[in-house]
């Protein structure tokens, strides 16, 4: 029977990482990827907003929230925690990933090949040129360290500066608010993960040749109008890379998808719903 109700459940990756996840509604299963430093209450609108007509997947990405985390972690592992999830609601799956997510969801669709139908990318952190300082590759590793040390706090204030680009007191003002500040630094190992997952996107360069060769599924990218400047002409080099659409969603920015999905949701439902 239909339902829009949201339900529990948890799934046994490939190398036994348990991934928790919510599950609600009924038809073509999508499932939501969330953006740096985040878990699947960040996604709780949007997966309320599709639930009518989407089974709607949820999750938690290994090493947050409810899930569980195993070493050493690799872009392969992070795949198979989306082929585990394909698994129990397949056979096939279209993903919409944020940020960091939007990378997965590429990552995962080329990886994954015919089990991916569609992708929709949202502001995927790529720098192709000088719009903003490209990310030094041994950041990643930096920011392991630092959290191998117990320095979790500085490690997640760090990203949002190197990483995210936010100044100072911005990272101060974000610590003032204890129960989200308390929620990333949880979770601050995964810096390391997703900005690995970033190698050689985010050098000022064009994208990498080969990079997604696999991806089979349709793909829609999409860039906030109030974004950064970075944004877009990543955005753009996305959707040329992989000969996709790129649709700028008017009144949106960064985290539009989580903090107001509705205002992409036209755009994201129409291309779910289309049969070529």
């Amino acid at each position: 029977m239909p339902t829009t109700q949201r339900t529990e459940a948890a799934v046994a990756s490939a190398d036994g990482t348990r991934i928790s996840y919510d599950v609600q509604g009924r038809g073509p299963t999508v499932i939501l990827i969330s953006q740096a430093l985040a878990d699947r209450k960040d996604h709780r609108r949007l997966a309320a907003a599709l639930a009518p007509a989407h089974t709607v997947i949820n999750y938690d990405r290994r090493g947050r929230g409810s899930s569980t985390d195993t070493t050493p972690w690799s872009i392969d592992c992070e795949v198979e925690d989306i082929r585990a999830l394909i698994d129990a609601h397949g056979p096939r799956a279209s993903l919409i990933g944020a940020s960091a997510g939007a990378v997965l969801a590429l990552e995962a669709a080329s990886g994954l090949g015919e089990r991916i139908e569609r992708v929709v990318a949202y502001e995927a952190p790529v720098i192709v040129d000088a719009a903003r300082p490209a990310v030094p590759r041994e950041f990643a590793g930096h920011l392991g360290d630092l959290v191998r040390e117990g320095r979790n706090s500085q490690a997640v204030a760090e990203f949002f500066r190197g990483a995210l680009g936010i100044s100072a007191i911005g990272a101060r003002m974000t610590r003032l608010m204890i129960p989200l500040w308390r929620s990333m630094t949880a979770m601050a190992q995964t810096t390391e993960y997703d900005l690995t997952m970033c190698h050689g996107l985010q050098d000022g360069k064009p994208l990498p040749a080969g990079r997604w060769d696999g991806v089979r599924a349709d793909v829609l990218v999409l860039v906030g109008e109030r974004s950064a400047p970075f944004m877009h002409s990543g955005s753009l080099a996305i959707a040329e890379h992989l000969n996709a659409k790129c649709t700028v969603v008017p009144r949106a920015h960064h985290a539009t998808l989580t903090m107001q999905p509705r205002t992409a949701l036209p755009l994201i439902e129409e291309f779910l719903a289309h049969n070529p």
